[in-house]
């Protein structure tokens, strides 16, 4: 009976000193989040007149959001996704992958998820990297141009 009561006491003990204010928190990406981006994205499709694939990722690369426009190529729906996760992965933009292997970094392309193509966007909230947009079937960067039009309708310029 002393036993159990001690490890009741212990218990309480030890749940009291867990505070919830001791766990990290993570900022994610939520649907209202992507709906913003989203339509700020479909709208600067609209405005530039081009078909495209939009893909949006969380940062550990999980697809949230895959959207093939008409008009636009089967392949873009690889690339699209290639460009986000990509960003999400680097936590920079894949035009950075471009300009390296441009400038002769070729063993960027044996890189897990390089992807050296730009039109993707790592998502950023207090320098903490929570995602990215990727955009595929326009020039590229027509392509990187929506997908900012997406960051900064969310998160401001």
């Amino acid at each position: 009976m002393m036993r159990t009561a001690k490890l009741i006491a212990t218990a309480l003990l030890v749940t009291v000193l867990v505070k919830p204010a001791d766990l990290s928190t993570r900022k994610i990406l939520n649907s209202a989040t992507i709906k913003t981006m989203v339509t700020a994205a479909e709208a600067e499709v609209q405005k530039r007149g081009v078909h495209v694939t939009i893909c949006i990722v969380d940062d550990s690369l999980n697809l949230l959001f895959l959207e093939h426009l008409d008009g636009a190529t089967v392949n873009t729906i690889v690339f699209a996704q290639k460009k986000a996760r990509h960003a999400a992965y680097y936590r920079q933009p894949s035009k950075n992958a471009q300009d390296s292997v441009k400038n002769g970094n070729t063993a960027l392309l044996a890189m897990p998820e390089a992807f050296p193509n730009q039109g993707g966007l790592p998502i950023k909230v207090d320098g903490e990297t929570i995602g990215a947009i990727g955009v595929s079937g326009a020039a590229s960067e027509v392509d990187e141009a929506i997908g900012q039009a997406a960051l900064d309708a969310a998160f401001g310029k």
